[in-house]
C-alpha cells in the first residue's frame, strides 16, 4: 500500500514541477493532494501551523540578515579590492594568481554565503585579468567554476542554515563543522592547480609576477577589511559569544560601516541591497514553507519511515546507502536548486542515516558538498550557465574544464565517509 502510495506522490511531484509551476508552490499542491487523498486530517489547520512555524521561527531571522550582509559588501569596492591586495601574496606560488579564484571564492564565500553571488563577483574580476595574462582558460575558467561553490561550504552558509532547521540540528555546529571541508577543499584546488602548472609552465602565462615584502604589505589594508569582518562574524559563533542571528546582525553592522567608509553607499545602492534581500529571502522562505509542508504530509503517511526501513531491510551497507544518496542529488542537481534538493531530501534521508549510526552534523556537510556537485555537474549544472555569462566559452568548454574538479570533489566526500571526524572534530569540541 505504502509503495503505491510513494510512487503516486512522485509522480504528481513530478508533474508538477515538470509543468513549470514555482516550487514552492508545487510542494504546498502535492502535500495537501497526498493528505486530501490518503488521509482524513485537517490540512488547512496542518497548513496554517508549518506557516505560523516556519515564519516565527527566531532561527530563520538569521537568514535576511546574512543575505543582506552579503548583498552590501558585494556592491561595494571590496571585490577588486580583494583582488589586488591578494595578488602580491599568491603571484609566486606554482599556478600564479589562479589561485586568486580559490582564496577570493573562499573569502567572499564566507561573505554571502551564496554560489551565485560568489562566482560572480570573482569571476568578472578575475576572468578579463587572466585572459590578458596568457593563462590557460581551462585552468582559470574551471577553477573559478569549482571554488564559486565553495560560497555554499564555507560557513556562514545559507544551506547549512536551511539544512539546520529542517533537520533540527546545531546551526553553530555545522557552520565549524563546515570549516576544515571548506579549507580542505581549497587545499584540493591549489594542489590540482599547482601541479597542472608544473607540469605545464605555458598554462599560467608568459608573466613572471614578482612582487617585494614592501609591496605585500601594502596590499594588506585591501584585505584586512573583509578578513576582519569574517573573522569577527564567524569567532562570535564559535566562541559562543554570539548566536548565529546574533552573529548576523553585526555582520550587517560591520558590512554597513565597510559600504559607508568606502564611500561606496548611496541611497540607490542601498535600495537595491534591501530589494535584493527581499527577493531572495521570500524565494527561500516560500521553498522551504512548502517544502516543511511537503515533509508534514510526508510523515502522517509514514513514508520516510517505510522508505529507511526497506532499505535497512535490503542489507545495504553504510557505503551503498550513501553511493545512492550521492546519485539522487547528483540527479536532482539536474532538476532544481540547492535549496528545494535539501528541503525535500532531508526529511526522507535523515531517519536513514541516523538508523546507519551516523551523525546527523556529518550528514549535513555530506549534503553541502553533494549540492556543491550538482551546481556544477553536466550537462545543466547551475554554476556552468553562470559562467557562460562571464566568459567567451560555451557549456560544453566549461564542463570539460570542471570535471577535473568534481572527480576531487566526490574524493572528497568519500574521505569524509571513511573518515567522519573531518568533519565532527572540531564541532565535538564544543
Amino acid at each position: 500500500m505504502l509503495s503505491t502510495v510513494l510512487v503516486v506522490i512522485l509522480l504528481l511531484l513530478a508533474i508538477t514541477l515538470a509543468s513549470g509551476l514555482w516550487i514552492g508552490v508545487s510542494l504546498f499542491y502535492v502535500g495537501a493532494a497526498s493528505l486530501l487523498s490518503f488521509t482524513s486530517l485537517p490540512v488547512e489547520r496542518i497548513l496554517g501551523s508549518v506557516i505560523w512555524n516556519n515564519a516565527s521561527s527566531s532561527t530563520l531571522m538569521a537568514l535576511p540578515l546574512f543575505i543582506l550582509m552579503g548583498e552590501l559588501l558585494v556592491k561595494t569596492r571590496l571585490s577588486e579590492d580583494l583582488f589586488d591586495g591578494l595578488t602580491p601574496w599568491l603571484g609566486r606560488l606554482p599556478g600564479g594568481l589562479l589561485h586568486v579564484n580559490v582564496v577570493a571564492c573562499a573569502l567572499f564565500a564566507a561573505i554571502t554565503g551564496s554560489v551565485n553571488a560568489t562566482t560572480a563577483t570573482v569571476g568578472k574580476i578575475t576572468i578579463p585579468e587572466f585572459e590578458k595574462r596568457g593563462y590557460s582558460d581551462s585552468l582559470s575558467i574551471g577553477s573559478l567554476t569549482a571554488s564559486g561553490t565553495l560560497g555554499i561550504l564555507i560557513p556562514p552558509s545559507m544551506p547549512m542554515l536551511i539544512y539546520g532547521v529542517v533537520a533540527q540540528a546545531s546551526i553553530g555546529k555545522l557552520f565549524i563543522a563546515g570549516l576544515v571541508p571548506g579549507l580542505g577543499l581549497m587545499f584540493f584546488f591549489s594542489l590540482y592547480i599547482a601541479v597542472m602548472s608544473l607540469l605545464d609552465r605555458k598554462a599560467t602565462g608568459a608573466e613572471a609576477l614578482r612582487f617585494t615584502w614592501e609591496e605585500r604589505f601594502r596590499s594588506l589594508p585591501k584585505i584586512l577589511p573583509v578578513a576582519i569582518l569574517i573573522a569577527f562574524v564567524l569567532g562570535s559563533i564559535y566562541t559562543g559569544w554570539a548566536t548565529p542571528t546574533e552573529a548576523a546582525a553585526i555582520g550587517v553592522l560591520g558590512a554597513t560601516v565597510l559600504a559607508v567608509l568606502t564611500g561606496c553607499l548611496t541611497v540607490p545602492i542601498f535600495r537595491d541591497c534591501v530589494m535584493g534581500t527581499v527577493r531572495t529571502n521570500c524565494m527561500i522562505m516560500l521553498i522551504l514553507i512548502g517544502a516543511s509542508f511537503f515533509s508534514v504530509a510526508l510523515g502522517f503517511l509514514g513514508l520516510p519511515k517505510y522508505i529507511s526501513e526497506s532499505i535497512i531491510a535490503l542489507g545495504a551497507g553504510k557505503y551503498t546507502v550513501m553511493a545512492l544518496i550521492t546519485v539522487v542529488y547528483l540527479f536532482l542537481g539536474c532538476l532544481i536548486d540547492g535549496y528545494s534538493m535539501i528541503v525535500m531530501t532531508v526529511p526522507i534521508f535523515l531517519p536513514l542515516v541516523t538508523a546507519l549510526g551516523l551523525d546527523p552534523i556529518w550528514f549535513g556537510i555530506f549534503v553541502v558538498i553533494l549540492v556543491q556537485i550538482a551546481n556544477i555537474t553536466p550537462p545543466i549544472g547551475f554554476n556552468l550557465f553562470l559562467v557562460t555569462g562571464i566568459c567567451r566559452h560555451k557549456i560544453g568548454f566549461i564542463s570539460k574544464s570542471v570535471m577535473p574538479f568534481i572527480a576531487m570533489m566526490i574524493v572528497f566526500a568519500f574521505l569524509m565517509t571513511v573518515f567522519p571526524q573531518i568533519v565532527l572534530f572540531l564541532p565535538n569540541m564544543m
